[in-house]
């Protein structure tokens, strides 16, 4: 990681390579009016810098420039050029990944040790796989002919791109998640208007910055546009007939009011959502691995994370002992400054999602369950939106905090009968995301993760998350597929053209 440097006036430490503009039709912009706003950094509660605020005048502007690339250059069909300002992307990213580091650090509170992995590093690493689906893709085929009344025809096949993308990408993960659409809308010849989560918008205009100053990309092929409020600039994004596709990663509530935004227009809409994940520990399976596994996985990034198992199923016939088990590694999770690499977890991105937490944790003690470990702020940390390391035991599978996300280290343990209880206890959700099942037999896991309602699941600890994974959910956890070659297919269109048979 690089220092912070002193800025020129010697009131504080600055950031090196934030980037406080829009980009907007190929140029770096200020909002209308030079309008910006502060970027809090959640370790410290302080103002960590400013990033620019959009109207609805500049978000019209984005929209119309990525409307102009599509429909007047050509992006949409040369392939090579998009592969080469991809790639000019990447080796952008992987020379200023320690400049990029410690801003993502700063506005995500992402302990340090996540930015090697899932909060930075890999992300990049990723994106050659994700550029190599667009460069060995089958764009076209011919189909058998065929004899339809008489007429014998062949039919060619054509997968072409959609047209204008917005994304609109949450806080939790923002770098990661920016990149998993960019780079397969853009692979597919789409243009895009990038629209991130206030709480974080340089893991985005990091991104604009260099695309502007690396990158050959047509003017108005990717917009990023930054805002404090973003409903009023998001409804203008989500509802443009210029727009044909929404691809947004975030609440269940969002996505569904996005959902009806891009009714009207009959735009795709894709949607990454909520879930509420189980770990279901067979009666055979060895506690004390797997549950130091939960204990880390709900604390780690301060449970912020969608697919998080913040539900754990134990058999009554070993329920108090892995309770025990649990409770230790829940007051032995380390946590505090997100650049001590010591620490598992952060803290929450912002006051309203502590106060969010808090909230559900006294739910959860109105409604009968049994706090454990944590339950409120902790005492040793002055700033900063933290919340323990929280565990809750006897809790009811209908209570409110074993029903609806919680999105904080929160860890509710639910007892369970047999197989089948708890195979009915985990598919008791509004939700279907991700999930867990631990056994000392595989074939009885298996047996049991092939039950459960989510798009995906770890089988005794194995790792399903990588680039060429479909991730998304069933029921409320969403519609489609991000990442791998199905996330790719979400970004275009298919064309069947009929011609007569020589």
């Amino acid at each position: 990681m690089r220092p912070r440097s002193e800025d020129s006036e010697g009131e504080g430490m600055v950031l090196e390579g934030v980037e406080t503009r829009l980009l907007i039709d190929g140029e770096l912009t200020e909002a209308s009016g030079g309008r910006l706003y502060d970027n809090i950094n959640p370790a410290t509660e302080e103002v960590a810098g400013q990033a620019a605020d959009a109207s609805v005048a500049d978000m019209e502007r984005a929209i119309g420039a990525a409307r102009r690339a599509f429909d007047e250059t050509g992006w949409s069909t040369d392939l090579g050029l998009r592969k080469k300002c991809l790639d000019q992307l990447h080796a952008a990213l992987v020379e200023n990944r320690e400049v990029l580091r410690p801003q993502i650090i700063t506005e995500v509170g992402a302990p340090l040790g996540l930015t090697y992995a899932v909060q930075q590093d890999t992300c990049i690493d990723d994106m050659l796989w994700d550029m190599s689906v667009a460069a060995d893709f089958e764009w076209e085929r011919t189909l058998p002919e065929t004899d339809f009344f008489g007429i014998k025809s062949r039919r060619l096949l054509l997968h072409e791109p959609i047209g204008v993308v917005a994304a609109i990408t949450p806080w939790n993960f923002p770098f990661m998640l920016n990149l998993s659409k960019l780079v397969p809308a853009l692979m597919a010849g789409n243009t895009v208007v990038l629209k991130p989560a206030p709480d974080t918008p340089w893991s985005a205009s990091f991104i604009g910055k260099l695309v502007a100053e690396k990158t050959d990309l047509p003017p108005g092929v990717l917009n990023v546009v930054t805002a404090e409020h973003p409903a009023e600039v998001g409804d203008v994004l989500t509802a443009d007939p210029r727009v044909d596709m929404v691809s947004f990663t975030g609440s269940t509530a969002v996505g569904k009011h996005i959902a009806r935004r891009g009714a009207d227009t009959v735009k795709r809409v894709f949607l990454e959502l909520g879930g509420k994940s189980s770990t279901i520990v067979l009666d055979d399976a060895p506690l004390a691995a797997t549950l130091a596994g939960a204990a880390m996985g709900v604390c780690a990034h301060a449970g912020q994370g969608c697919a998080i198992t913040t539900r754990l199923l134990l058999p009554r016939s070993r329920y108090e002992e892995g309770l025990e088990i649990l409770a230790a590694a829940m007051r032995d999770t380390k946590y505090g400054d997100p650049n001590n690499a010591e620490n598992l977890m952060g803290p929450l991105i912002s006051a309203r999602q502590r106060e969010r937490v808090l909230a559900y944790i006294e739910k959860g003690k109105a409604e009968g369950a049994r706090l454990l470990v944590g339950g409120g702020r902790p005492a040793h940390l002055e700033k900063g939106f933290f919340v323990e390391p929280t565990l809750f035991a006897d809790v009811d599978p209908d209570a409110t905090i074993a029903q609806e996300e919680i999105f904080g280290p929160v860890l509710a343990v639910t007892p369970y009968d047999d197989d089948d209880d708890a195979v009915r206890i985990a598919n008791n959700s509004r939700y279907g995301l991700s999930g867990a099942v631990s056994s000392a037999s595989l074939e009885r896991a298996m047996n049991v993760a092939r039950r459960i309602r989510t798009g995906t699941l770890s089988v005794n600890g194995g790792m399903w998350f990588a680039a060429d994974t479909p991730f998304g959910g069933y029921r409320e956890s969403g519609t489609g597929r991000e990442h791998g070659v199905e996330g790719f297919l979400e970004y275009l269109e298919t064309k069947t053209i009929g011609y007569p048979a020589a």
